[in-house]
């Protein structure tokens, strides 16, 4: 295994007139950019937590919930983490840096999309990890689906996750616990992991999700994970009613939801976020716009090579 690994890794890419060694990784394909900025930043930021910028974005919940109403009415069960992804996943499909990641000081583009999300065990408090693959021109209908067969799966059957799994043979063995992950860090930071484990760890993902609403509990800034190549954190906090100015400076009240979000600066900068989370709240106040599939997908245009798209 410890051959397959280091080969795959270590094998030589040329392309786009690049000549030399470009380290792609099983999750991801090398971003070589023209702008020094994103190269030299890495260095001066070296950890997530150095990179992490936060902002606080509220939603129109009264036209979410007048979707999911409307849904209800055609017997479709649609759910708030359905919609947020949904327009999220349309917003990453026209802005490809919010799929990238940094790893080792270089930046990577993913070869796939994926969500990770908490869901509570049923019976008991104690919760577990989620996660789901998409397509980038997946529907809002697409979306939905695939969120409520994993809640459903978790909920109903109470089953063991892959990720449940490996922390139980961790456990097993506890004095091996330590080095077991201080393995997995190392290979993930200077090789790669087998895909396996990639799939299984909660922490390779595009974007975490925390539904802190499900609770009744505010929104919060969650940490990025230095494991793993986790970008960007949302939290979902309560419904609130807050007071707003209108162009004329008269007051008025909305039903609110707070999301908390915590991006990775190395990634993209204030500019590209900034215009990107005004989009997310485009689609978030008519989740309409979402039911059909995205006309078309743009890639990352620094990678370095063709991205081939993993779908699970």
């Amino acid at each position: 295994m410890w051959y397959i690994v280091l080969n795959r890794t270590l094998a030589p890419s040329v392309s786009n007139g690049m000549k030399g060694i470009i380290m792609n990784r099983s999750d991801g394909v090398r971003v070589k950019t023209s702008d020094a900025m994103y190269e030299i930043v890495p260095y001066v930021m070296p950890k997530r937590y150095d990179a992490s910028n936060s902002i606080t974005v509220d939603i129109d919940l009264e036209k979410i919930q007048e979707y999911i109403r409307k849904c209800r009415a055609k017997g479709i069960r649609m759910s708030h983490m359905a919609i947020l992804i949904a327009a999220y996943i349309r917003l990453v499909s026209q802005n490809p840096l919010l799929n990238r990641f940094c790893m080792n000081k270089k930046l990577y583009a993913r070869n796939h999309f994926c969500v990770s999300f908490v869901t509570l065990k049923p019976g008991c408090e104690t919760d577990t990890v989620s996660k789901v693959y998409f397509d980038l021109d997946d529907d809002i209908f697409t979306v939905n689906d695939r969120i409520t067969e994993a809640v459903d799966k978790v909920q109903n059957q109470g089953a063991d996750n892959s990720t449940d799994k490996i922390m139980h043979v961790l456990m097993a063995i506890p004095f091996l616990m330590r080095g077991a992950v201080g393995a997995l860090k190392i290979i993930d930071k200077y090789l790669t992991l087998p895909r396996a484990v990639v799939d299984a760890s909660p922490f390779h993902t595009s974007i975490f999700i925390t539904n802190l609403a499900s609770i009744r509990t505010d929104t919060i800034y969650h940490h990025l994970y230095e494991f793993g190549t986790t970008s960007i954190f949302v939290s979902m906090g309560k419904p609130l009613r807050k007071t707003y100015l209108d162009d004329e400076g008269k007051p008025y009240e909305r039903k609110v939801m707070e999301l908390g979000i915590v991006t990775d600066e190395r990634i993209a900068n204030g500019h590209y976020f900034g215009r990107c989370f005004r989009d997310l709240n485009k689609y978030l106040k008519d989740p309409s716009l979402l039911e059909t599939r995205a006309e078309s997908i743009l890639w990352d245009p620094d990678a370095t090579k063709e991205i081939k798209w993993f779908r699970k």
